[in-house]
């Protein structure tokens, strides 16, 4: 089927995403889509319990449905703690710099492992653009279970790609 924007929401998608590093991280990801579709980031963080980063993210530009939150063609600025007890807290700014400079994403991320070995993942989206000319403020959530090989995310993301689509997302894969 199609989305509200006439395109295929039924798209085979792929991608990689690793970290290097220690006090000074590097975070690549690759994405490939059926129609052609190719993008990737890049971010640094440096800091092992408080920590900056910065990253920008390209795309060919050719259609794809976003599976994620935030805009591709980006620009990112985060900080955040990493607690002795392996829980870490994070903000993270995420902003289109190459065709909607007036969309961006604000997250704030918990992250902590469990007692069983697995970890809990709860980020808060506070989204603000233009949807259709009129501007918006909206406010949406992820939860992921990550257990040593795989995990599982539900996702609320209002305006779904600064359209009129509000999506929930429920999201499998492994880890490896």
């Amino acid at each position: 089927y199609f989305d509200a924007t006439g395109l295929d929401a039924h798209q085979a998608r792929a991608g990689w995403e690793r970290s290097f590093g220690d006090t000074v991280r590097w975070l690549p990801s690759l994405q490939i889509a059926s129609g052609g579709f190719v993008g990737g980031s890049l971010n640094v963080e440096v800091g092992k319990t408080w920590f900056v980063g910065a990253g920008l993210g390209r795309t060919n530009q050719l259609p794809y449905y976003n599976l994620n939150y935030d805009p591709n063609d980006a620009m990112t600025l985060a900080s955040g703690y990493r607690a002795p007890s392996g829980a870490s807290y994070a903000l993270s700014l995420t902003k289109d710099n190459r065709d909607n400079p007036d969309q961006q994403h604000l997250h704030a991320t918990y992250r902590t492992p469990l007692e069983s070995g697995d970890r809990l993942t709860v980020d808060i989206l506070f989204k603000q653009g233009l949807v259709g000319g009129s501007p918006i403020n909206r406010i949406g959530a992820t939860i992921t279970y990550d257990w040593p090989k795989f995990f599982i995310r539900v996702a609320f993301d209002p305006n779904a790609n600064f359209s009129a689509d509000d999506v929930v997302r429920i999201s499998t894969g492994m880890r490896f």
